[in-house]
């Protein structure tokens, strides 16, 4: 099972990248370094996006109940992490972060990083299932979107 998970990312990865024009860097890790529960990431600094296959596994497990649509699941998160590789105002929006801000304004500058990412992700998997892909992008917002209500207690 696990060459066969290896193949599916190796496969998923090699195609998006073709298709995209992509010249970022990819490294696939067997686990995320850290405890939280993340899939993937994308490093400025050396243009790099790092797939994490256990988190990736558990994330489709959780969110779909098996690793039938596993392969769909990587391309979802593989070409999120492209659409950060790939978005012009990454620089921009990630250097308005480190100067003083409300929670409120951070909030809408991750907000609107994500939703960047995810718009290219829609794009380049243009020939996908849309409700599978906005299941995932609905999941993935909500905390976003979450942090920019206002408190009601």
């Amino acid at each position: 099972m696990n060459k066969l998970k290896d193949q599916a990312f190796h496969q998923v990865v090699n195609e998006l990248l073709m298709r995209s024009n992509s010249r970022v860097q990819v490294k696939i890790e067997a686990c995320f370094p850290g405890k939280r529960l993340v899939g993937g990431k994308y490093h400025m600094g050396s243009h790099t996006v790092y797939l994490y296959k256990e988190e990736i596994s558990e994330q489709c497990i959780r969110l779909f109940g098996s690793l039938d649509r596993l392969d769909e699941y990587i391309a979802v998160i593989f070409a999120h992490e492209l659409g950060h590789s790939e978005d012009k105002e990454l620089n921009e929006l990630a250097a308005l972060l480190d100067s003083p801000l409300s929670d409120r304004e951070e909030a809408e500058i991750c907000l609107q990083i994500e939703e960047n990412a995810w718009r290219y992700a829609q794009d380049l998997l243009s020939h996908g299932d849309p409700l599978f892909i906005e299941s995932i992008i609905e999941k993935s917002l909500s905390g976003y979107y979450r942090r920019l209500q206002p408190n009601t207690a």
